[in-house]
């Protein structure tokens, strides 16, 4: 098992890995920005180095500074968390080439997974089921039409290298397409510095289903069951649940063994996910993308199967066997995440400030992952994540009555707080039978009527 370990990530994703490092006796680096010096990672990890101001661009992304960290500390590995320089090939590339153990997956899949593009075409290589769709980029507005026009309206225009929900939109006809195409390729060359451009077939009613993925150090691709990760707001995730309610055993079954075939089809090692979208109305799962890295909704898969998702990806770096049985896996009760923002429940627009509250929930099945406590201050400088609230009960009714207590126990006094969206959620009827996708967000904010 590794000896070392620098933390190149901030939050409540620092302070889980930290948790599990401390437990397996690895030694923990963190580095930090000077916005974060209070935070809670910061004082847990056994040394900690200030990496620079809060601009992400001068910390938690400073490639150089972290790798000198890394150096002056005598870290062994790094673990990029999720977002940051998690999903950074060129970065990956740098830490292994100074003699550092990456405690993710290798350069070439990270690279092979990260053009959304290239990602469907292999896929489809590998017996995976892509959305109809553009195989190559579409280089301008009309090429966007004339592929739209064989894939029928609406559309999806989103951005080849994107991913966490940005350089998304939808288009329902053709001026909106070019508007929408200008748009988005305009935003990825800002954000991604790749203007490239895909159209896919849009599903008005879809689910959004993914599975957790392992690379065992042996060679071995292995799924770890699916998350439900429907309710979102702006393409991004709010709730995840584990099992999906939408799923049959068959439909299941079939989802896992895709999902095997496309880590198997880049020789995938770590922890990954397999992002798909399921058209409950005809019973298709379709890839969506991969991530390679570990995902923010891991701890209810950690909670339906008793395993410590960072402890495996560290046992793998470390090329050693799992610490559990692949062929005895099997899922117990059901799990549901929330993630605690600091943001208006209402338009979900960020909300940052000094935390003067902050009580967490607890109780039989009740896990909160936290990057923030009492006494420190939720800046605008990141994202606005402040907690993970996790759940495991028997079953789902049982996970939905313990989180309705969970959510009115948790009490944060300060930043805007999207606690009351969750509560609304947890008594909306879509909900709380299992019979929801990915617009559940925005029927909830309608205008009622009359």
């Amino acid at each position: 098992m590794l000896r070392s370990l620098l933390v190149a990530n901030r939050g409540e994703i620092a302070r889980r890995i930290i948790r599990t490092a401390r437990r397996l006796q690895i030694r923990t680096i963190a580095v930090y920005s000077e916005a974060d010096a209070a935070l809670p990672f910061v004082v847990e990890a056994d040394e900690a180095v200030l990496i620079g101001p809060a601009s992400p661009a001068q910390s938690y992304r400073n490639t150089e500074a972290i790798l000198a960290a890394a150096k002056a500390t005598g870290a062994e590995a790094i673990h990029p968390g999720y977002g940051f320089l998690s999903e950074n090939a060129a970065f990956a590339s740098a830490v292994e080439e100074n003699g550092l153990i990456w405690v993710g997956p290798g350069p070439d899949a990270i690279t092979a997974m990260g053009d959304k593009i290239n990602a469907r075409n292999l896929m489809a290589a590998a017996g995976v089921p892509v959305a109809p769709g553009t195989t190559d980029p579409a280089r301008t507005a009309d090429e966007a039409l004339e592929a739209a026009s064989g894939i029928g309206f609406p559309v999806m225009v989103k951005a080849a290298a994107g991913g966490g929900g940005m350089g998304m939109a939808v288009a329902n006809d053709a001026d909106g397409l070019r508007a929408e195409y200008d748009k988005v390729r305009g935003f990825a060359e800002r954000m991604f510095g790749d203007g490239s451009v895909l159209i896919e077939r849009y599903f008005p009613r879809v689910r959004h289903i993914e599975v957790q993925i392992l690379g065992l150090a042996d060679g071995r691709v292995i799924a770890l069951g699916e998350r439900e990760c429907s309710v979102q707001r702006r393409n991004q995730k709010l709730a995840e649940e584990t099992p999906s309610p939408a799923l049959t055993p068959a439909q299941r079954a079939d989802l896992l063994a895709a999902a095997v075939r496309a880590g198997e089809a880049v020789g995938y090692r770590n922890a990954g996910t397999v992002e798909c979208l399921f058209d409950p109305a005809g019973g298709e799962f379709f890839f969506l993308e991969m991530n390679t890295r570990l995902q923010v909704e891991h701890p209810v898969t950690e909670a339906v199967f008793g395993v410590d998702l960072v402890e495996e990806q560290l046992r793998i770096a470390s090329g050693l066997e799992p610490a559990f049985d692949p062929a005895a896996l099997t899922v117990t009760g059901h799990a549901i995440e929330l993630r605690v923002n600091a943001e208006d429940p209402k338009r979900f627009l960020p909300g940052p400030g000094a935390i003067t509250t902050w009580v967490e929930p607890s109780g039989d099945g009740v896990r909160v992952d936290a990057g923030y406590a009492a006494g420190t201050t939720v800046t605008p400088n990141y994202d606005s994540l402040m907690a993970k609230l996790i759940v495991h009960g028997a079953d789902r009714a049982d996970a939905l009555a313990k989180l309705r207590a969970a959510v009115a126990g948790f009490e944060v006094v300060g930043p805007k707080v999207n606690l009351p969206f969750f509560a609304e959620l947890l008594d909306n009827a879509e909900f709380t039978s299992g019979d929801y996708d990915t617009g559940i967000v925005g029927r909830m904010r309608e205008p009622k009527k009359g």
